[in-house]
């Protein structure tokens, strides 16, 4: 067999991409942005820039230099730990170097064999790889129905369950835009003794007071994690895991994500540190994106499309090369918009992520709205 025939099946496997019109490429970044989870407008605030140069000129350098457990544990990690605790209310808090990784540590550690984990069928897939990679029993359950996971804790029992279940949600989903309901999530593990982990990673910064996230009220309960991420309304990069301080130390002394990664950045932890600090003290960026979200609800509607009522607007239309056709004529029109295809999505419903941030404004949002109106008709 020649070298070159090694690659075969894969050249087949990206022709067969091609074909369903899901093949992806890398692109860069060109137009309005219309795409990232920069949704506060951080990643280029020059608040945060100054705390990270303040920081490398007192010394912090740039790498961990190697894992948390050897001498990558570095005092910003502590302190932003700390930090993070206090502003979200729980005991203790961890620095992950992402959200995938943080997701998929806290799966693959906590729940133990014997255990059941239901996941929502829309979770993030970094949900899903944990889950199926770790040791307990996993089972989905259908779409923010909080009935269907108490049926499917339920059924697990009378299999013959024994162990403890693991209730897993988005607070809010990154491609609908719509939230979970944690009260009535929060019920169903309360009465089954279960825990509940929730990825606040869309909702942290945006929502609840001072932007601690739409499951604030929750934090700190013995049978409560919650993931909030650094990479999307707090400008940096990172996740930081909040838990009751046993779980943390169990994380520690049993996650292999964290005993053998390489710590993450201490200017990420630095960027973090600030980020916290704009969302107590600069309510008004909250206030503005709630205005875009408004404003780009309307206007989906006026063109048929049901808004999310979030900074994540769903405009779905179904087909894959329409839906890619349709983001390729609004980015030559200098609005960078992405068309997301199965299976980030379910199949059918391919869509454009319309992402609200505070890098537009009200006269953009209403531009791109009128471009899509056209671009639709066509």
């Amino acid at each position: 067999m020649s070298g070159r025939a090694l690659l075969d099946r894969y050249e087949a496997s990206l022709r067969g991409l091609a074909r369903k019109s899901r093949l992806r490429s890398l692109s860069g970044r060109a137009g309005l942005d219309f795409a990232s989870n920069d949704y506060l407008g951080l990643a280029g605030s020059k608040r945060l820039a100054d705390a990270v140069a303040v920081a490398l000129a007192n010394g912090t350098p740039v790498g961990a230099t190697g894992s948390r457990l050897l001498r990558g544990n570095d005092p910003e990690h502590e302190a932003l730990e700390a930090k993070s605790a206090r502003f979200f209310g729980t005991e203790r808090a961890l620095f992950f170097g992402g959200g995938y990784v943080a997701n998929f540590a806290v799966l693959t550690t906590l729940p133990q064999k014997g255990d059941l984990i239901v996941l929502d069928e829309l979770i993030h897939a970094s949900a899903h790889e944990g889950a199926r990679a770790g040791r307990a029993e996993v089972a989905e359950a259908r779409h923010n129905d909080a009935d269907a996971v108490d049926d499917a804790i339920k059924a697990w029992r009378e299999g013959g369950g024994t162990g403890r279940a693991w209730i897993v949600a988005e607070s809010l989903y990154s491609m609908d835009g719509d939230r979970a309901p944690l009260d009535e999530l929060a019920a169903v593990a309360d009465r089954h003794e279960a825990f509940l982990f929730i990825d606040e990673a869309h909702a942290t910064g945006v929502y609840g007071p001072e932007g601690r996230g739409l499951a604030h009220h929750l934090e700190g309960r013995d049978n409560v994690v919650v993931l909030h991420t650094c990479g999307k309304a707090l400008g940096g990069s990172g996740a930081i895991v909040t838990a009751p301080a046993v779980l943390a130390d169990y994380i520690v002394n049993r996650s292999r994500p964290f005993i053998y990664a390489t710590a993450p950045s201490p200017l990420m932890a630095v960027a973090a540190m600030a980020a916290l600090d704009i969302l107590a003290d600069e309510p008004a960026r909250r206030e503005r994106l709630a205005g875009l979200v408004t404003l780009a609800g309307k206007r989906a509607q006026a063109l048929g499309f049901q808004p999310s009522g979030s900074q994540i607007l769903p405009i779905v239309i179904g087909d894959n090369a329409k839906t890619m056709q349709l983001a390729e004529a609004l980015q030559a029109r200098g609005f960078d918009v992405r068309g997301i295809r199965p299976p980030t999505v379910p199949e059918g419903t391919a869509r454009l992520r319309v992402s609200l941030t505070l890098n537009v404004g009200e006269d953009d949002v209403s531009a791109l709205f009128d471009s899509l109106a056209e671009e639709w008709d066509r």
